[in-house]
């Protein structure tokens, strides 16, 4: 009998050391940004500056400016954003362009002309257009218009990959543009006039349940997907696409796992011990028809793979809001 010899390939990543680097991020006291600063000084990271909100206002210029000359920083992570859900895009496009726009527009524009080293800019998965094949392929970005309900949102943050990749062109800087698809975990924001769909249920859930509700009234008709990313998770992908990935060829962060809202909402009302009716409200959008990324380049690029499972991150978000609401912050 022959035996197979099998070659196992190890990929050797040339790892940036962030020992020696100062980094700066904007949106480091937000959500993600909390995660991330815990990813970065797991894998080493000593000097981390978090640039705060009024005191650093990146819509103005002037700010930009000060900031950069107060932290001197070698990396730029750029999280920073004005977010919020459907009815807070419908209610404020402008501002989600404008804000949004001119936030990135800057922070790149500066970090080139006064030399820091690598800027890596945080999209959206609103930037892709409403009728994206699935699996979304990063090629398939510029096929058509993004979803209406967040299309401001949306193309203001696609174009931090256009000066990303036109800045590579001519001047040789080395910035990078991942997309990471919606976030959930500890720590998200429950206010239910600006949070996304995982805490606005989870909140609706809980409420419901203390009061003794028979149903709950759900936005559109439960029939898109959605993929989402456990907060850790996309943490740890931007850590490894800031020390191991040079280019801007954009890259989605993503779990590869697609759920429908419709059973998105029903595995949050069994966690949270709701046993009421789901009552769909289809006077409500539904925002874009299907989300699941295709996140390949992600692992051949720079080694990163989604580890949480999501009904785990779900009970571990709901154990944490539970915690906060009995401590009287929820």
């Amino acid at each position: 009998m022959t035996r197979l010899k099998l070659r196992v390939e190890v990929r050797m990543w040339n790892n940036l050391d962030l020992s020696q680097k100062r980094i700066c991020v904007t949106g480091g006291d937000g959500f993600l940004g909390k995660h991330l600063i815990s990813r970065l000084e797991h894998y080493g990271a000593k000097d981390v500056f978090v640039p705060l909100y009024p005191e650093y206002d990146f819509v103005k210029g002037e700010d930009v400016a000060r900031m950069i000359a107060d932290a001197k920083p070698d990396i730029i992570i750029h999280l920073a954003a004005k977010v919020g859900g459907i009815g807070a895009n419908m209610e404020k496009p402008g501002e989600f362009f404008y804000d949004n726009l001119m936030m990135g527009i800057q922070l790149i524009h500066q970090a080139w002309q006064k030399g820091v080293e690598k800027f890596v800019a945080i999209g959206t998965i609103c930037a892709y257009p409403k009728y994206t094949p699935i699996p979304f392929k990063e090629e398939d970005i510029w096929d058509g218009y993004p979803e209406e309900t967040n299309a401001p949102y949306g193309l203001a943050k696609k174009m931090l990959l256009v000066q990303s990749q036109s800045y590579r062109e001519q001047y040789g800087y080395n910035s990078i543009f991942l997309l990471p698809v919606n976030l959930y975990g500890p720590g998200d924001n429950f206010n239910p006039a600006s949070s996304h769909v995982i805490p606005a249920l989870i909140r609706k859930c809980l409420e419901a349940k203390e009061r003794g509700d028979k149903q709950i009234v759900a936005w559109g008709d439960g029939s898109p997907t959605r993929e989402f990313i456990y907060a850790e998770d996309a943490a740890e992908g931007i850590t490894l696409a800031t020390m191991r990935y040079n280019s801007s060829d954009p890259v989605n962060i993503g779990s590869s796992f697609e759920i429908s809202i419709k059973d998105l909402t029903e595995l949050i009302a069994r966690l949270c011990e709701f046993e009421g009716d789901i009552v769909w409200d289809t006077s409500k959008p539904n925002g874009q028809p299907r989300r699941k990324l295709d996140t390949t380049r992600a692992k051949e690029r720079f080694g990163f793979e989604a580890k949480t499972s999501f009904e785990d991150g779900l009970k571990k978000t709901i154990a944490w809001y539970k915690e906060e609401r009995a401590r009287g912050r929820g």
